[in-house]
């Protein structure tokens, strides 16, 4: 896959922990991963009955600004310009999730960089939380407020 403008952040994780503090919630499970290539550790809720995961699997991630295939796509922001995600659900146009088994729309609504070169960027995807921790370079794309696309596949 070539490097575009939309994709923020990719990697493979590996589960290293489902539910570490009990299951608090019938259908969503908090998953405890790290990654292979950039040493981030990642805390991510999912909805288990529609994508279940358990320790030992592992995972692509990839967060993106659109789903677009191309650079400067019509999607500037999730319900802005011509094109939002129904269109690529009416199967109207491809989209970077017809390659990815589980996918979620949400906001970046924090980022603390409080701890030097390794910082922490939260999310929220419709009440399902996510924090991705490691190094600064990794994470300098995401801005609080900014929309973002979860895209998950298992590998």
């Amino acid at each position: 896959m070539e490097k575009r403008d939309n994709i923020l952040f990719s990697d493979t994780f590996d589960v290293k922990d489902v539910d570490k503090g009990g299951k608090k919630f019938d259908r969503i499970s908090r998953i405890d991963g790290r990654s292979q290539t950039h040493d981030m550790s990642l805390i991510l809720d999912i909805n288990s009955e529609l994508y279940p995961l358990d320790a030992g699997d592992k995972f692509k991630l990839t967060l993106a600004s659109t789903l677009s295939l191309t650079d400067g796509g019509k999607e500037a922001a999730f319900g802005k310009g011509e094109a939002n995600w129904r269109s690529y659900i009416n199967g109207d146009e491809r989209s970077l999730a017809d390659d990815y088994d589980y996918v979620m729309f949400g906001r970046v609504y924090r980022y603390d960089d409080d701890s030097g070169s390794k910082v922490s960027a939260f999310m929220s995807f419709g009440g399902l939380l996510m924090c991705l921790e490691g190094d600064i370079r990794h994470l300098q794309n995401f801005v609080v407020g900014d929309s973002v696309y979860l895209l998950v596949k298992s590998i």
